[in-house]
């Protein structure tokens, strides 16, 4: 069978045609012995003939690649086509046989090449496809975060800019007014002295006209003068007092630069950590070996489907998979997850829903309150508070409600059922201000109580409580007259972990749930979003805003499946996404 000598088209080509002449068909198949592309047709034509019968034929995409032709230095008339193991070099077949090569191991050069040339193929399409698209949207990114900086130090520059001109029309008000004082005093005392000075005039001039009368009476010769008209008991008038001015004095300011920056404010770099971003995984394709055969291959295929296990990451975008109504509550301030296609949801005026996937009402239980306080254990029994009562109900199967687990003075708030042991975790208040968490087994003996960390309350209103992956207690800590306001993570012995409290300076936990990978996340009420953790507390990004998302989220549910079910604060409405992959 002839074979086809290679074809130029000038039109784009959606496969490889057969290497055999007259051939057409798409080429499914190669020959690694003579390094030919084959239709099927003429695969089964090609090993029928004698010669071709030890012919080793692969799938095109398992191909060995054609070793290059190169001559040995040595044996010009050989080709390379040898590597030999113990040496760490390429050889000609006559070069094997030379002494110092005796006894050695050698591999087909071939081999070597084709799993070389996969191998860095395979690089440099993950350089292409991740590498290279990701820095460069990193690298936008990092230009993103420069003009915002930018913005945002002429913002700050702006507002000390007007912070220093307040001051300064301060300044001048403050200096007008005390010189418009200053003017007042000298006014007055001015007028005070125009007095004293107007009071010497008239006293000068009375003693002027003194004189006059004295000078006159000795000028005169005629001596009754002296007898009638002067009097026995003559008598000037004392000098008039006066008062020195006491004027004001001028108190300078004692300050300093820091009370400046004080008056002006200053600039305070944030002691909030830098988080790394989050970079996109890279898929990592099923590697197939390019060295087994046909049958082996389809053998492989059959044993990975069967035995592979999937590989969750986070996804680039959340995408929103359905929305339904749930009759039977006004607001959807709780949800758990029951069975695959079942929900219980409950609402604030203690109506407590089990509905189905399209918000079809199974069952309606009245209890006597709502919020984050059902669960769903193992066995799919349903336990959920009273905190009026401070009892735990649970429904058996006849739906009956039955007192559980008595909580004394402790009104019991929030519960979850591990999904590791069973056990129940059950968030508690005492009072305003005192919390714990108690952890109970499944027939509701006390085992564990949680209170306090190095002396401090480690709660004081947990309202949501969930348990992640690796045994870590955590609870949404909702309390506004005490402002502890924070996602409080606990191991399961107990021991403090970390406190998350949100990336500003308000911060409302409410829902909160954890998934497959160990992220947490939880509402916040107070900016309407949707944080997500990962299992040490990091802040990794705001997974739902009012912008993409629901408004006023305030519970959530991960199910099985990696949906995320999230309830809304005013409506009855829950919203359903995917955001794994």
């Amino acid at each position: 069978m002839a074979l086809s000598k290679s074809k130029i088209s000038g039109t784009a080509q959606h496969f490889l045609e057969c290497g055999f002449e007259d051939c057409e068909r798409n080429s499914e198949f190669y020959c690694n012995s003579c390094h030919h592309r084959m239709c099927k047709p003429c695969r089964d034509q090609h090993l029928k003939i004698p010669e071709n019968k030890n012919h080793e034929v692969v799938l095109y995409q398992l191909r060995r690649r054609q070793l290059p032709v190169m001559k040995c230095k040595i044996h010009p008339t050989k080709e390379i086509d040898i590597y030999c193991k113990d040496c760490n070099i390429s050889l000609c077949s006559k070069c094997s046989t030379m002494q110092g090569h005796q006894r050695h191991c050698f591999i087909d050069l071939e081999t070597i090449y084709t799993e070389k040339f996969e191998l860095y193929q395979k690089e440099l399409s993950k350089i292409h496809n991740y590498f290279v698209p990701t820095s460069q949207d990193l690298q936008k990114e990092i230009r993103e975060d420069a003009t915002e900086v930018k913005q945002i130090m002429d913002s700050i520059r702006t507002s000390m800019k007007a912070e220093a001109e307040s001051l300064k029309n301060m300044v001048d008000t403050v200096v007008s007014e005390n010189m418009e004082e200053l003017n007042q005093i000298e006014q007055s005392l001015l007028e005070k002295l125009k007095s004293q000075e107007k009071t010497f005039d008239d006293y000068i001039a009375y003693l002027s006209d003194l004189i006059k009368e004295f000078q006159s009476y000795l000028s005169s010769t005629e001596l009754t003068n002296f007898t009638t008209k002067l009097p026995d008991n003559l008598e000037i008038k004392f000098i008039p007092e006066t008062t020195k001015p006491v004027t004001p004095e001028f108190s300078s300011a004692q300050y300093s630069k820091n009370d400046v920056a004080k008056l002006l404010g200053k600039v305070i770099k944030s002691d909030r950590k830098e988080r790394i971003k989050r970079v996109k995984p890279m898929e990592i394709p099923t590697p197939a070996s390019s060295m087994i055969s046909t049958s082996e291959q389809s053998k492989r295929d059959k044993h990975v489907k069967s035995d592979k296990k999937q590989t969750m990451s986070l996804s680039a975008s959340v995408s929103k998979v359905r929305e339904f109504n749930v009759p039977g509550v006004d607001r959807v301030l709780h949800v758990s997850l029951d069975q695959q296609d079942r929900l219980w949801i409950s609402d604030r005026y203690g109506n407590l829903v089990q509905t189905d996937l399209k918000g079809n009402v199974i069952q309606k239980i009245k209890t006597s309150d709502g919020r984050g306080y059902h669960t769903v254990t193992q066995d799919r029994g349903l336990i959920f508070t009273d905190q009026d009562k401070k009892v735990i109900n649970r429904i058996t199967q006849d739906n009956n409600i039955t007192e559980f687990i008595t909580t004394g003075d402790w009104a019991p708030l929030s519960i979850h059922s591990s999904h590791i042991n069973g056990d129940l975790l059950v968030g508690m208040r005492y009072g305003y201000g005192e919390g714990k968490v108690t952890r109970y087994n499944k027939t509701g003996k006390e085992l564990q109580n949680i209170r306090e960390n190095k002396g401090q309350n480690l709660y004081s209103d947990p309202r949501y409580i969930t348990e992640n992956i690796n045994g870590d207690i955590c609870t949404s800590d909702f309390n506004k007259d005490y402002y502890k306001m924070a996602v409080v993570v606990v191991n399961k012995s107990g021991q403090h972990r970390f406190s998350y409290t949100g990336q500003d300076s308000l911060f409302s936990p409410f829902g909160i749930c954890t998934d497959v990978l160990g992220h947490i996340l939880v509402c916040d009420i107070y900016s309407n979003t949707v944080h997500l953790l990962d299992q040490d507390g990091q802040f990794l990004f705001l997974l739902l805003t009012p912008q993409r998302g629901i408004p006023y989220p305030c519970s959530v549910c991960v199910d099985d499946e990696n949906n995320l079910y999230v309830g809304q604060q005013y409506t009855n409405t829950l919203t359903v996404y995917k955001y794994l992959q």
